[in-house]
């Protein structure tokens, strides 16, 4: 491969990797924030920004700060013997987080929990952690879940009594359930009695594409299609044709390394241990395959080439080329020149679980699959390739490329 171990996600989140002036000034500063309030408590760092902005990498470079701190030889220290943790909910992550701390002098295994696992224990316990850290606090429960083990009614208000100073990181765009239904408002809501301190991430890392791809996607997360804009430094393609589409990322897979199929829930799929397919047209491919013995996350696994990938095997993960498949739920609306959603056509039966309580869970349910499209859009670094199911928004995608459309 002639380039792709340069963005293994090992290496990208690593503690040791050389940061911004923005992202470095953050880790001072929540460190800061740590140390001033570990005696007093109560109290919550936020740290929010779009896709791609850093943030994973920034709160495992605050851990591993925080943990050589309790855990080194300076005893004086306000942060020396303290009991933290990072706590990811998603499985792939955590796998990569644990394979990183392999390499580390003062981050053990052990110190990365599940959220209900990590609460569950605290409340057996009776203990109060000192720190804890949240990645993707915009996946935490909003509601119980017995499935899940989780009680409870929130997993962020039982976090908050189980330690002393939270820090999260949090991007609503990323919402994709109705059990995990935050809003701006929510979490303003769940912290209203904590002293909060909230920093914004601006600048964009993950994909090397100009402000006007940026803003493309941007739009087409709010359905609105846009003529698309020649960029040199990301090659953004339509195509007439899925298997041609999959040909190109294969041969990219081989030129540079970490590039996958992708595709909206909208292709039949269940728990049951069988293969299922995503077809359309020639192509014919099986969905990914959780392998919780893996050791590698599923975006890091040379077999998965042979897979597609759903929002939730790729969220937080960085990929050099997507092959993104828009499935029969979304739609193009020539009157209205827009896209239009259909729910009834998405087959992530869990996402929509959970409904009771909702005030507008038709105004939720496009909200989560409008995220789930923005989070599979943002996972590539050099370019992104899309097919869409739907005759008339490829016809449209063809229009607004002209002659760049490939098939």
């Amino acid at each position: 491969m002639a380039d792709g171990t340069k963005n293994q996600a090992m290496q990208k989140l690593s503690p040791e990797r050389a940061l911004s002036v923005e992202q470095n000034a953050l880790c001072d500063r929540v460190l800061q924030f740590c140390q001033d309030h570990i005696v007093s408590g109560n109290a919550v760092f936020v740290i929010k920004g779009d896709a791609g902005t850093g943030k994973s990498i920034v709160i495992n470079k605050i851990f591993n700060n925080i943990q050589k701190l309790s855990r080194g030889k300076d005893q004086t220290s306000v942060l020396s013997g303290t009991k933290n943790y990072l706590l990811v909910n998603h499985p792939e992550m955590i796998k990569l987080y644990r394979n990183i701390a392999e390499n580390s002098s003062y981050v053990k295994k052990k110190d990365f929990e599940r959220p209900t696992s990590f609460i569950n224990t605290m409340h057996k316990t009776g203990q109060v952690a000192d720190i804890v850290l949240v990645d993707e606090a915009h996946l935490l429960l909003t509601k119980s879940d017995k499935y899940k083990r989780f009680s409870q009614d929130n997993h962020l208000e039982e976090i908050l009594e189980c330690a002393r100073v939270v820090v999260i990181v949090f991007d609503d765009k990323q919402v994709l359930k109705f059990k995990s239904h935050w809003t701006e408002e929510g979490l303003t809501e769940v912290l209203a009695q904590k002293h909060v301190q909230t920093v914004q991430l601006q600048n964009q890392f993950r994909m090397h594409a100009g402000v006007q791809t940026l803003e493309w996607i941007e739009q087409f997360c709010k359905k609105t299609v846009l003529p698309v804009p020649h960029d040199p430094c990301f090659d953004i393609r339509f195509f007439e044709d899925a298997q041609e589409l999959y040909t190109l990322v294969c041969q990219r897979n081989a030129e540079y390394g970490l590039s996958r199929m992708v595709a909206t829930y909208d292709y039949p799929y269940r728990l049951d241990g069988q293969e299922h397919f995503v077809t359309e047209g020639r192509f014919h491919l099986k969905w990914d395959i959780a392998k919780p013995e893996s050791r590698l996350p599923w975006a890091e696994r040379a077999d998965t080439i042979g897979e597609v990938g759903s929002v939730y095997t790729v969220q937080g993960f960085d990929l050099n080329y997507v092959g993104l498949l828009l499935g029969p739920s979304v739609r193009y609306d020539a009157r209205t020149d827009a896209l239009v959603l259909d729910p009834a056509r998405y087959e992530d039966s869990a996402a929509f679980a959970g409904r009771n309580g909702l005030a507008q869970p038709e105004q939720t349910m496009e909200r989560i699959m409008l995220n789930a499209i923005n989070v599979l859009m943002t996972r590539a670094v050099r370019g992104l390739y899309i097919y869409a199911h739907d005759p008339a928004l490829r016809a449209r995608l063809g229009q607004l490329q002209g002659s760049n459309t490939v098939g």
